[in-house]
């Protein structure tokens, strides 16, 4: 089965960018460090054309299994879920899609 890429895209309330940074780099990312979540991550993107007030995230996974038992895994994560906590009210909306690779060129 091919692969599953993940696109969370969390639009941010204006002016909150620096806080949701903040959030991010102090407790969000050595959450997910420390409990091993980000081995299936690409990467954090913030938009700096178009639409902006953006924070997205690539997520790369072997199958929709394997998708399914990371978020469940890591919304039971108590460190993961103090920071979201605090991130839940920065944020205005979510959305979330799923992508597979074209059958040419390259793959992250």
């Amino acid at each position: 089965m091919p692969q599953i890429y993940e696109k969370r895209t969390y639009s941010v309330t204006v002016g909150q960018m620096a806080e949701v940074t903040r959030l991010y780099s102090s407790q969000g990312w050595p959450a997910l460090e420390a409990g091993g979540f980000g081995k299936k991550l690409i990467g954090y993107f913030i938009s700096d054309t178009g639409e902006l007030h953006q924070l997205i995230h690539l997520w790369r996974f072997e199958s929709d299994d394997d998708r399914r038992a990371h978020w469940k895994r890591l919304f039971e994560d108590p460190d993961f879920m103090a920071f979201a906590k605090q991130l839940r009210p920065l944020v205005r909306s979510q959305n979330i899609q799923l992508m597979l690779a074209a059958p040419w060129g390259p793959h992250p």
